[in-house]
């Protein structure tokens, strides 16, 4: 048999499988050969956990949804999840795009409010770097946002709907009298 054809070498022409010598996982009737390593940066982790976190909502949670109604029952009119800078992928939850006021709605755990913040014990420093990461990301957005001109208003979600969106509307009235 031609050895540029044989069934036990592949023509010089065509690169080999990833897999050599060893069934290629997709092959019908087969089983892989060995089971994918487990990625070490990543934590071992539970079905009700991950099913639990994909639960969690990054967008149109309660508290925010109860603070836009209030801010359009009292005349206000915004844009939802808008990137107020170009070139910053950093989404405001409300954007008063005329006036230049940014909304963020920050939960209490993910953004480690002063008041009602826990730290996990289970993966206690895998939570700390988030949080902390997450707290100095959202100083950076409002340093970046108020060198661009933006006015930054940051709400937890454990204040009261009501009071949150005064403190909005007072916002965005002081910055239209101010032109």
């Amino acid at each position: 048999m031609d050895p540029v054809t044989s069934p036990t070498q592949p023509p010089e022409h065509i690169t080999p499988p990833p897999w050599p010598d060893k069934t290629p996982p997709s092959a019908p009737g087969t089983t892989p050969v060995s089971a994918p390593t487990p990625d070490p940066a990543r934590l071992p982790t539970t079905d009700a956990v991950r099913a639990r976190m994909s639960r969690q909502r990054s967008k149109d949670t309660g508290v925010e949804v109860a603070l836009r109604r209030e801010l359009h029952r009292m005349g206000l009119r915004y844009r939802v999840h808008r990137r107020p800078l170009k070139g910053i992928r950093r989404e405001a939850d409300v954007v008063f795009g005329p006036t230049k006021v940014a909304v963020y709605v920050d939960g209490c755990f993910w953004h480690g409010c002063p008041t009602h913040a826990t730290w996990p014990k289970r993966n206690a420093e895998f939570w700390k770097n988030k949080i902390e990461g997450n707290r100095a990301r959202d100083a950076d957005t409002d340093r970046r946002m108020a060198a661009a001109g933006w006015s930054v208003v940051r709400v937890w979600e454990h204040e009261d709907a009501t009071t949150a969106a005064a403190r909005v509307r007072d916002t965005v009235i002081a910055r239209r009298a101010a032109g």
